[in-house]
């Protein structure tokens, strides 16, 4: 009988947006551990480094699929397509999306934001929902939203939109998932040190007019813990969600920002 603090371990997680950053650490964690992983995006090519550098830790090599999230045929395909390759799915995580500001006019980027980040991954989690395990045994879906989705920042609103809205799916998906013992929960991560964070920082710099040095102090100034948090410390948090420890917790929004922002 498997020791129910030892999941994921030989079983299936899908992890969406695995190729770089958050996405690529949780992978390499819960792949490190023995799951068995599909991994999907639409760069392909940084889907097969990250399934490399988890075959290479000594994990399986994980099953990747190509696919735009906004289109949920497209996403319904791939998951299908992973639960032939590696059976019913444990757990998802999704973790796909895109960051950066948007402002009024033309070059608008607010539909592709909420497209992406929110209805892409509406698309992951019913896709996930139609191919989890048979119960009673309790299976998982874990959303990455944001900071963003707790506090305003000028010229990111289709960035704290879509988190925001993460959060309210997260609830209403927990609620009517309970019953059949699908656990669903999110987690908020604050800066974190990835690509898109380091653009963020870029961006914040030419605005602010100094150096990424002096934009990287500022930005810690809001921070309690005066750190960026690393990728592979919001897997953690991810892998305890995905475990028996975490038994009670749905329809919750776990916070990870050094104290940022605090309840």
């Amino acid at each position: 009988m498997r020791a129910e603090h030892e999941a994921p371990a030989g079983r299936h997680v899908v992890v969406t947006g695995a190729g770089t950053g958050i996405g690529r650490a949780i992978a390499l964690r819960l792949g490190g551990e023995g799951a068995r992983l599909s991994l999907l995006a639409r760069d392909a090519a940084r889907l097969e480094e990250t399934a490399a550098a988890v075959a290479a830790a000594g994990g399986a090599r994980p099953f990747v699929a190509s696919c735009d999230l906004r289109d949920r045929a497209a996403v319904d395909a791939a998951v299908a397509a992973a639960r032939e390759a590696h059976g019913p799915l444990y757990g998802l995580v999704a973790n796909s999306g895109i960051g950066g500001p948007n402002a009024p006019g033309p070059e608008d980027r607010f539909d592709d934001l909420v497209a992406t980040n929110l209805t892409g991954t509406y698309n992951s989690l019913r896709a996930a929902q139609r191919h989890l395990e048979p119960g009673p045994e309790r299976r998982h879906l874990v959303v990455v939203s944001s900071i963003l989705a707790r506090i305003g920042v000028p010229g990111y609103t289709g960035y704290c939109a879509s988190k925001a809205a993460l959060l309210g799916l997260v609830r209403a998906l927990a609620a009517e998932l309970a019953p059949d013992e699908v656990q669903v929960n999110a987690v908020c991560p604050g800066w974190v040190n990835t690509a898109m964070a380091r653009e963020g920082l870029e961006g914040m710099a030419a605005a602010m007019d100094v150096s990424y040095e002096q934009a990287h102090a500022i930005a810690m100034q809001a921070v309690p813990l005066g750190r960026m948090g690393e990728p592979e410390e919001v897997a953690g948090l991810v892998r305890y969600l995905l475990s028996a420890d975490a038994r009670g917790i749905t329809g919750q929004a776990l916070d990870m920002n050094g104290g940022a922002f605090m309840l």
